[in-house]
């Protein structure tokens, strides 16, 4: 149902703080008289610091000064969106809506849904439009998700929530460049060898500020199963057989409507992944710190959070260590580019590797493949010797008739 816009003078609002005993203490409430039904309404929400709770009810008193209903000012973005979708769509061709529309359920709401339209900011847009492309999304997946995420913001500014649409943002064409490039590339983003890798997990654990080992275990871990750092952050006491040193890879762990949340595997495609010796005593230790419980997490933050990769990426200032390494290049996506590299490097048949990399097309995992000259004689005298042996005298022989 429509919410009908408030005139200024008629809205009067009244704000006030309560102190609770939970972990978000500070409860900020206003309240009004809606003009239209003459009903006292009341919006609240909980916040950590006393200035947080108190900023919200001066943002709030501000809109309705504006003649922005409360209600629609502290809406969240997957409820404003879904209000206004039809007026903001007006006048698309079904075979354009159809695509905008996917995007909204798929990426945006899921990404952003959670936030209120108040505080969706350039940089929360931005960081959005990246998760998306590290997800691997196609060029015309993310435009037409920001165009509609557009649309929904540019309503925003004419209902007069916000002063400015934050999804015009630029640049993320030159970022899905790069990222293209990257693909056809991946061999130049891995670590060059094992030592590079302990170097790394080493110092990412005394950069972090409580020296949590846990930081490393997840980066070799990462590495040395071409895995993606959602994908380690899922896994489960049960996923890992220890008489097999095999991984079910079947969950990961992603953005979503009210913070980290766990669900199937890109493209849904269960995967098994086997467990090097180096890094089974790692695998061990996590294990029998978990506990017997198969859904208990064997890999989290030091205080049993979940973990993403912008979570590794502030605990560990990832950005500083990789640059003082040596690495600048380096981005946490990357240890799953190692990988499959060392693994294609190890001789690894391709058709094995594109299983235990989980790509749904043999093309994305041939780039990992680095056939030199030499590979390319040896398979020509690999080819010789095999004719040479079905022409052996002691096979059957061809007889001119």
């Amino acid at each position: 149902m429509a919410i009908p816009q408030v005139p200024p003078p008629a809205m009067k609002l009244s704000g006030d703080i309560e102190l609770l005993n939970r972990p978000t203490p500070y409860r900020a409430r206003v309240r009004w008289t809606d003009p239209h039904t003459k009903r006292r309404l009341s919006r609240s929400e909980s916040f950590h610091s006393l200035e947080a709770a108190q900023k919200w009810i001066d943002e709030l008193k501000k809109a309705a000064q504006g003649g922005v209903n409360p209600l629609m000012a502290t809406m969240s973005l997957a409820e404003f969106g879904e209000s206004v979708m039809d007026l903001a769509t007006r006048g698309l061709e079904k075979k354009t809506l159809d695509p905008y529309r996917a995007g909204w359920r798929k990426r945006v709401v899921p990404t952003l849904g959670h936030i209120p339209v108040r505080m969706i900011t350039n940089g929360v847009v931005d960081r959005g439009l990246r998760s998306w492309i590290a997800d691997e999304c196609g060029r015309s997946t993310v435009k037409n998700s920001l165009a509609i995420l557009v649309r929904i913001m540019e309503q925003a500014v004419r209902d007069g929530i916000i002063d400015r649409n934050p999804a015009r943002v630029t640049g993320w064409q030159h970022e899905f460049r790069q990222a293209e490039d990257e693909l056809d590339d991946p061999r130049s983003l891995a670590l060059p060898d094992w030592d590079a890798l302990v170097r790394l997990s080493s110092a990412l654990v005394e950069r972090s500020a409580d020296g949590y080992q846990g930081w490393g275990d997840v980066v070799t871990f990462a590495a040395c199963t071409a895995a993606r750092i959602g994908e380690v952050s899922g896994v489960r006491v049960g996923d890992i057989d220890r008489k097999s040193w095999r991984w079910t890879v079947c969950r990961q762990t992603t953005s979503g409507p009210g913070g980290l949340m766990d669900k199937g595997t890109k493209g849904k495609r269960r995967r098994w992944v086997p467990l090097i010796g180096e890094i089974r005593d790692l695998v061990a230790k996590r294990l029998d710190a978990a506990g017997p419980d198969p859904e208990a997490r064997v890999f989290t933050g030091p205080r049993d959070g979940r973990i993403s990769t912008a979570v590794l990426r502030d605990a560990t200032h990832w950005d500083d260590v990789v640059a003082k390494l040596g690495f600048e290049h380096l981005r946490r996506h990357d240890l799953r580019h190692t990988g499959l590299t060392w693994m294609a490097d190890a001789g690894v048949p391709v058709h094995v590797l594109r299983l235990i990399a989980g790509h749904g097309s043999l093309s994305t995992t041939q780039r990992y493949l680095h056939p030199d000259r030499q590979s390319f004689d040896d398979a020509g005298t690999a080819l010789s010797a095999h004719l040479a042996a079905r022409r052996s005298t002691g096979g059957p022989q061809l007889r001119a008739v």
